[in-house]
Parts: C-alpha cells; structure tokens; sequence
C-alpha cells in the first residue's frame, strides 16, 4: 500500500513542476520593446529615440504618481538633450540653457540628461500632479524648432 501512494505522487509532483515553470516566463519577452507596461512594484520603460530636430516619440500619456523610466538614444549627428517639465520649466530651462551656452551636463538637474551622436542614457522621472508635460532639448535651436515630446499626465 506504501509503493501505491508514491506512485500517485509522482504524476502530482510532475504536474506542479511544470506549473511552477510555466509561471516562470522571463518578463523581458514582451511584444512590444519601446514600451513596458508598469506594475504596482515598478515603473514602466518608454524608448525614445533622439533625432536632428525631433523625439521619435511625440506624445506620452501616463497616470498621475507614474514613474517613467526614459531611455533616451541619441541617434542624430549632433548632442541632444532631454529635460522634463511644464512648459513653464521649459521655459526657465531654455532660458538657463541660453545663458550658460546649452553644453553643460545637467548632473545638478534629475530631471534633464545630455547625450552625445551614438550614445544612450536613462532618466526616470515620476509625474506626481495631474496635467500637461513636455520633454525638451534645449540645445541651441532645437527647442525653438520643434524638439519636444508632450506628455499628458491623467
């Protein structure tokens, strides 16, 4: 009777195994790579690629407490900036860009990243109040001509 109940186990322990490795799915595999869905433990990934004069990627919509993990690609012939905030930000950041000649690093700023033709780079940013977003490149020209990306925060 012993030999009987080990017996039974065996098709039971096979059945949870492949169960438990089925629940196992890498969540790298997704079918979409510029865009991850988020999760309550974790912010979602968006690619953007920078090119001459514009985002690849023109509008954003994310939800009000939402980080975002930007993962900016520079693929352009000259350095690109990316900085996050209202367009009063933009504002005082071009501005700030004007005056110190647009070339500096941002490493005071968390929400800005520069990168150079062929380079990449994250910036996460969590959007905490509802309304409307721009990222920006504040190098000489680009903002002014067009290099934003508008992001609406629900």
């Amino acid at each position: 009777m012993l030999r009987l109940h080990r017996l039974q186990l065996i098709p039971a322990v096979f059945a949870i195994t492949i169960l438990l490795a089925a629940c196992g799915v890498d969540a790298q595999s997704s079918s979409t790579p510029d865009a991850a869905e988020g999760t309550a433990t974790g912010p979602r990934t968006v690619a953007v690629a920078m090119e001459d004069m514009k985002f690849v990627q023109a509008e954003l919509t994310v939800k009000t407490d939402e980080t975002i993990d930007f993962r900016f690609t520079n693929n352009g012939q000259v350095a690109h900036d990316a900085f996050v905030g209202d367009n009063a930000a933009q504002m005082e950041h071009e501005a700030e860009m004007v005056e110190m000649g647009a070339t500096t690093d941002h490493d005071d700023d968390e929400a800005a990243i520069v990168l150079q033709p062929g380079e990449s780079g994250d910036l996460a940013y969590t959007f905490d109040t509802a309304g409307n977003y721009e990222v920006g490149c504040h190098q000489p020209g680009h903002y002014a001509a067009g290099m934003k990306m508008n992001v609406t925060v629900e």
